[in-house]
């Protein structure tokens, strides 16, 4: 069994004791987009048949929307595509996109993870949501860190979904973001890696040798 063999939210929440809420918790944080970025998606919306793909969604619009953000947090993470994810014979698989802790040996370490990202394939988010929850707890079983919040995001290139799990709760943003709005998708993206950051805070607070 594999994170995308679990078709739904409900099946994690019940296999593993998880209670599930809608809550408000994205405070949107400003963050400079790139005029180069802008030009360049606007380019892929345009010119390119991603529609007609979940390759080309990953690809042209997905990933490169991390990355940018991304490059505001590169000294304190790593972004990671496709990486294979393992705790047990349930909760393995891998994730379209994690973001994991840098490690001081090298962009090759991979080190513990606090964000993953899942395409809405087929614009299914129910079934995507139920493999993002399954990576979340994969997560949370390798860190072993129950009261550390890992967040999840679902979405089909046009529609994004944000999620966290702390303890046994799951919450989910009660907000979709968009695509059609660049400035507020990006300061929730921004908000959530500054999350990260101020989880990756409290561990080196706790265990200065950690890393």
């Amino acid at each position: 069994m594999s994170f995308d063999s679990y078709k739904n939210i409900a099946e994690v929440l019940q296999e593993y004791r998880i209670t599930s809420c809608t809550e408000k918790f994205i405070i949107e944080t400003h963050i400079p987009i790139r005029e180069s970025f802008r030009e360049d998606l606007d380019f892929s919306l345009k010119a390119l048949t991603w529609e007609e793909s979940e390759s080309a969604i990953c690809e042209a619009i997905i990933f490169p929307s991390l990355k940018e953000i991304y490059r505001s947090h590169c000294e304190y993470f790593t972004l990671w595509s496709h990486k294979q994810l393992n705790f047990d014979e349930k909760l393995s698989g891998t994730p379209d996109y994690i973001i994991a802790q840098k490690s001081p040996l090298g962009k090759e370490i991979f080190s513990q993870p606090f964000l993953v990202a899942v395409e809405a394939k087929k614009d299914d988010f129910i079934k995507g949501w139920g493999q993002c929850l399954a990576e979340i707890v994969a997560i949370q079983k390798i860190n072993q860190i129950p009261t550390q919040n890992i967040f999840g995001i679902v979405t089909n290139g046009q529609f994004w979904q944000f999620g966290k799990l702390r303890e046994n709760i799951f919450t989910k943003e009660v907000t979709s973001y968009t695509l059609s709005d660049l400035e507020q998708l990006f300061a929730a993206i921004h908000y959530i890696f500054l999350q990260c950051r101020r989880e990756l805070e409290l561990i080196h607070q706790k265990s200065p040798e950690f890393g």
